[in-house]
């Protein structure tokens, strides 16, 4: 997964700006969505997506994707938020909310009209400081976000935890998926039994070949003389734009102002 993530990073036509312009905008567009209400939120939601694909040409495929695991997030949410339950006892307290209900012994649970208002409200505000997270995350290399919480006076060991978890966590990703396939092409998985075992199995594997990966980074950064502090280097020229800074401000001013209106 990193790999793709890196070279569109990489490799997208907002490449050139500033990356304290783009984290900037990225935060001023997710405190505005944090505090919006959903008209606003739909518009950030929107108009962050034009700025990933309309103007730094990730691809909609990608895209869609990484919106659709924020959406899967949100959807094991919803269960909890719409269902209540209740003694059958206070059960015409709640009649005004209730939209259908079924008596399970002592307990009486229902379908909240209130809960469903509230899975609305957090689907827009996901959706919507999603998207800013995503423009950051596509359109900045994470070395040099790092950078910038560096210039910004962000401790050193907050930056090297943020750094070594960025590396691991992808490589426990890709480790467990080479054993997935693995155990896949020997029939790991034909029945609920093997299914079981073989879980448990790549699970076991997962830890001890994660613990050998870290081993071997830490002989590999011993070896090349390290001194206790990660430094990463960027050789890339940036170029400020004045028409995406002026877009941009435009933007949120008048966001800013419709959250007011609505």
């Amino acid at each position: 997964m990193h790999l793709w993530l890196d070279n569109l990073s990489y490799n997208n036509r907002l490449r050139h700006l500033p990356p304290e312009h783009k984290l900037g905008f990225a935060l001023v567009g997710l405190a505005i969505a944090l505090i919006a209400h959903p008209p606003v939120q739909i518009a950030i939601t929107f108009w962050m997506s034009v700025w990933v694909v309309g103007y730094a040409r990730i691809p909609v495929k990608v895209y869609g994707q990484m919106l659709g695991l924020a959406i899967g997030f949100w959807v094991t949410s919803v269960p909890a938020l719409i269902i209540s339950g209740v003694a059958v006892s206070a059960r015409a307290a709640i009649q005004a909310d209730a939209l259908s209900g079924l008596t399970v012994g002592s307990y009486y649970f229902y379908l909240s009209e209130q809960g469903f208002v509230q899975a609305g409200l957090i689907f827009f505000r996901t959706i919507s400081t999603v998207t800013c997270l995503y423009f950051v995350l596509f359109t900045t290399p994470f070395t040099e976000l790092l950078q910038v919480l560096g210039r910004l006076g962000c401790p050193v060991v907050l930056t090297e935890l943020l750094l070594l978890m960025y590396r691991f966590i992808f490589i426990l990703l890709s480790t467990a998926r080479e054993l997935w396939i693995a155990q896949q092409s020997r029939n790991g998985y034909c029945t609920r039994q093997r299914w079981i075992y073989s879980l448990s199995l790549l699970v076991s594997q997962l830890l001890q070949k994660t613990l050998e990966h870290y081993r071997q980074f830490v002989l590999s950064t011993a070896a090349r003389g390290f001194n206790g502090e990660f430094r990463v280097w960027s050789s890339q020229n940036y170029q400020p734009n004045q028409r995406y800074a002026l877009e941009a401000s435009l933007g949120c001013l008048i966001l800013i102002i419709g959250n007011f209106l609505f």
